[in-house]
Parts: C-alpha cells; sequence; structure tokens
C-alpha cells in the first residue's frame, strides 16, 4: 500500500516549492524516481528552474512533462508536470496541487507538502481525510 506522508510547514523560512526539491533530490539520491505534481503549469517552470538553484552543488536531472499525451519513455528520474500519466515513475509522487491526483496509488511513496496559508491548509486537510479515509496509513512531519 502507499505510504502517505503530510509535510506541515510552520515557519515562513520554509517553502513548500524548496521543500519539494529537497524531497525530489533526496529520493533521486535514493534511486527512487519522483514525479513533481505541480499545481499549474507556470508552477511547474519555477520547479523546473529552481531544481537547478537550490542548493549549491546540486544537480538533478529532471524533465518536464508536457499535456501532448506524448507516450515516449522518459529517461529522467525525475519529472515534473500537472496530473499527466506519470509514465514509468512510481517511486514517490509530491503532490503540490490542491487535490489528490488521480495516479496517486502507482506510488510507493506520496509527500504531500502543506504551506501556511489558510486555503491551503484547509485544501491539506481535506487531502488528509481522503487517504484516512480510504485506509491509508499517514505519517505527519511539521517543518
Amino acid at each position: 500500500m502507499t505510504r502517505v506522508d503530510f509535510y506541515i510547514l510552520e515557519e515562513s523560512r520554509h517553502d513548500r516549492l524548496r521543500l519539494a526539491c529537497h524531497l525530489a533530490e533526496k529520493a533521486y539520491l535514493s534511486d527512487m524516481t519522483v514525479y513533481l505534481n505541480a499545481a499549474s503549469p507556470t508552477q511547474a517552470m519555477q520547479l523546473d528552474k529552481l531544481l537547478w538553484v537550490f542548493r549549491d552543488g546540486s544537480f538533478v536531472p529532471h524533465r518536464c512533462l508536457d499535456r501532448s499525451g506524448a507516450t515516449e519513455k522518459c529517461a529522467e528520474a525525475v519529472v515534473i508536470g500537472c496530473g499527466e500519466d506519470s509514465r514509468e515513475h512510481h517511486g514517490m509522487l509530491i503532490n503540490l496541487a490542491s487535490e489528490v491526483p488521480e495516479i496517486f496509488s502507482r506510488f510507493e511513496r506520496v509527500a504531500e507538502l502543506v504551506g501556511r496559508g489558510a486555503e491551503t491548509r484547509a485544501n491539506g486537510r481535506q487531502r488528509f481525510r481522503f487517504y484516512r479515509d480510504r485506509g491509508y496509513s499517514l505519517n505527519t512531519h511539521r517543518m
């Protein structure tokens, strides 16, 4: 069964996108494939840029998926998309969207990132209830 971890950002010095990059790097270094599920194409572009510079000396090979429906296999261990089919990526899903992606159960692990804003917290609670009501074991990490 998919392991679900909620990362609750409690201090303003923490940023959801930077945390997503750190989690992606950690998973990549552990030989796990990663699908970064962005909330929007704009956020996907921000993640694409941030993965190059979020930490000095880091390199996380990645690629953005497009919405063309292309079915080619993605060689990169980390892909960024907005709900597209993750193809071969079944290791870790890092969700930045406000809803649970339909593809979540394909992954070994799901990381739900919850920010400080009222709307983000409310959406996070809804996602928490979604997983809990379906019997998933939930882990919470306060950052």
